[in-house]
């Protein structure tokens, strides 16, 4: 089941490839996520000393967190992969000119897991083509369906 998807990368990058991560919260974010306080636009994936972190995901705290503890909603987060997976990440993006970018949040088996994507940035003309493929497709169906 998804909690959040982040359709601005669908537009600004060809996704070659898709990765599940676990993520490093605390409790009050899994709170927050669970109520639906979570933005994934603005959001990234870096790789620093051999592991992959989140930036710029914004997970807006409830009201009813502690007044002794001063949450961070946009904290840089632990993501959670097998090494042989982040070292074929950390060669295609250090290599080849990839990117890394966060794609979905949804729940596996009761835990909250991240999906990541392996992306090539898209040029000016190539989202023009992609705008025009998808109105296509649209009036396509529109004429299929008839009156």
């Amino acid at each position: 089941m998804s909690i959040a998807n982040n359709r601005k990368a669908w537009h600004d990058y060809f996704i070659e490839e898709k990765f599940e991560a676990g993520i490093v919260l605390e409790g009050w974010e899994v709170k927050a996520i669970r109520a639906g306080r979570l933005q994934l636009r603005d959001a990234y994936v870096i790789v620093r000393d051999n592991a992959l972190w989140l930036l710029g995901c914004t997970i807006t705290p409830l009201p009813t967190v502690s007044t002794h503890f001063q949450p961070d909603p946009t904290r840089t987060r632990k993501l959670l992969m097998h090494a042989r997976e982040i070292d074929r990440l950390i060669g295609a993006v250090e290599r080849s000119g990839y990117t890394l970018v966060p794609l979905d949040m949804h729940y596996v088996k009761g835990r909250i897991k991240l999906e990541v994507g392996l992306a090539k940035g898209k040029k000016q003309h190539d989202k023009r083509e992609s705008e025009r493929e998808r109105d296509w497709q649209r009036q396509r169906q529109r004429l299929l369906r008839g009156p």
